[in-house]
């Protein structure tokens, strides 16, 4: 959360040439809702669910850079369809970068607590292994403007073609 998934996405497709897809842009498309209006509803589990059903369509197609929600990780089926379906980059951030970026962003529904700071370093703590357990490459992202993290990820796709 608050690592530039999109924003670090959006730039690598283009300088890839490919189409930039989010995946939690696509949920609200299709439902017509926000994603904390999701979690609202139908909870964390129901948003999940969703979300599955989404990457598992997304990494069926070729040609694309999908950046998913921070937490899409934590369910088996997404890790396996995306490790088996392409090449997974994780953007590594330290809490008080994800932090600074959140702060003032009112759709971050597992950030609604009383000590966000706390909740962004639990979330990692239980995260941290699963994005290493799926990426192919780790990228820190503290320093730098996305264009220069994205050029940083092309330079190790390049390297990994060696």
């Amino acid at each position: 959360m608050g690592a530039g998934k999109s924003t670090v996405g959006r730039e690598l497709a283009e300088l890839l040439g490919l189409e930039f897809v989010d995946s939690d842009h696509e949920i609200e498309e299709r439902t017509g809702v926000s994603i904390p209006w999701i979690f609202d509803l139908e909870g964390e589990a129901g948003f999940r669910a969703r979300e599955a059903a989404v990457i598992d369509e997304l990494t069926a197609r070729e040609g694309l850079v999908l950046a998913t929600g921070g937490g899409a990780v934590t369910t088996p089926g997404n890790r396996d369809v995306l490790g088996a379906r392409g090449v997974v980059v994780y953007l590594d951030t330290p809490v008080s970068v994800q932090l600074a970026r959140t702060r003032q962003d009112p759709n971050r529904p597992l950030l609604q607590a009383p000590d966000p700071e706390a909740r962004l370093r639990e979330l990692l703590e239980q995260r941290d292994p699963l994005y290493r357990e799926v990426a192919d490459i780790v990228v820190e992202t503290s320093g730098g403007r996305a264009r220069s993290v994205a050029r940083r990820i092309v330079a190790a796709l390049q390297g990994a073609g060696d």
